[in-house]
């Protein structure tokens, strides 16, 4: 049986998951749609196009994984379902966040300004520095596919069977789950130090312009306030992201604890969506073409209306 409290952090979750997919499909559709009228993807539409299609795979797959967990678990650690969703989430989880890291190091070399001649070497090689990342990734996966291989089939040597045994001892779990998961601190604590790094920038860059206007702020001064604003809920984001994915892991092997997983899923969950917002708020064509879909939603509204009327 689910709990009052259980069926509202599910229902929660479900609502996030629509809301993901809804912000991150709008993403990915207009970018596809700027990429049929120009015959071209600019590095920043490939970046967000990718970002928000595998964050679109990425929240079905917290949710699809956290409901069948849920409600069947004897289906979920027997057979090859565990297989297929480990392996799906290694390559799922990683894409969506070397897209996040790419973002943020795009937007880094773009907008901040340091002196350093290690900093301007990278910035001057923007898309070098990109593919580099994504060779990276690759590298990832071929280190990670083997170590989940390894754990699911220790675990099944131990077990004797093809259903999951939860009695592994603490310190080998966590071994591997750093292990496998290596890949994605590294992405993720890139992402953080390039996003601190660029807040710095711009903090000092909006100093200078205070110190030298006396009046109203400036148009440049407001959008780097808003950049940083942006900048940090993306970092709180991510850190949930990540707070929810380990309260997930740890309960792994403690499937009796419902409403400490379910509270994890939904803590995850709310980075894909929250993000997707605060990317069509604070881009200014994806805002224009936010605006003019809700006027056209309006528009179709108010003719069914009147078709109704009639």
């Amino acid at each position: 049986m689910i709990s009052i409290r259980e069926g509202l952090l599910i229902f929660i979750a479900v609502s996030e998951a629509v809301l993901g997919v809804l912000g991150n499909g709008f993403i990915g559709l207009v970018n596809c749609v700027d990429y049929v009228k120009n015959k071209k993807f600019s590095m920043i539409g490939f970046i967000l196009t990718g970002l928000a299609t595998s964050r679109v795979f990425l929240i079905l797959l917290i949710i699809t994984d956290g409901l069948i967990k849920l409600f069947s678990p004897d289906m979920y650690y027997s057979g090859k379902l565990i297989d297929f969703i480990s392996y799906s989430w290694i390559i799922i989880n990683q894409s969506s966040i070397w897209f996040a890291t790419s973002l943020s190091i795009f937007y880094f070399l773009k907008i901040a300004n340091f002196s350093h001649h290690i900093f301007l070497w990278l910035k001057g090689r923007i898309n070098r520095v990109l593919h580099l990342l994504m060779g990276s990734l690759f590298i990832s996966w071929l280190f990670t596919f083997p170590q989940i291989a390894r754990i699911i089939n220790d675990n099944r040597m131990r077990s004797g069977n093809t259903t999951w045994d939860f009695n592994m001892p603490k310190s080998m779990f966590i071994t591997k789950q750093i292990l496998v998961n290596l890949g994605v601190i590294l992405l993720f604590t890139l992402c953080l130090v390039t996003c601190f790094l660029l807040i710095v920038s711009l903090w000092r860059h909006n100093r200078r312009m205070q110190m030298k206007i006396t009046g109203p702020r400036d148009p440049s001064t407001e959008a780097h306030v808003k950049a940083m604003k942006v900048l940090i809920s993306f970092i709180f984001l991510f850190i949930l992201y990540f707070i929810g994915i380990v309260i997930e892991i740890v309960c792994f092997n403690m499937p009796e604890n419902r409403l400490l997983f379910i509270f994890g899923m939904t803590t995850a969950a709310i980075y894909p969506w929250g993000h997707s917002l605060i990317l069509i708020l604070g881009n200014s064509k994806l805002k224009r073409a936010s605006l003019r879909a809700l006027q056209r939603c309006k528009f179709c509204e108010a003719g069914t209306r009147l078709t109704a009327a009639q």
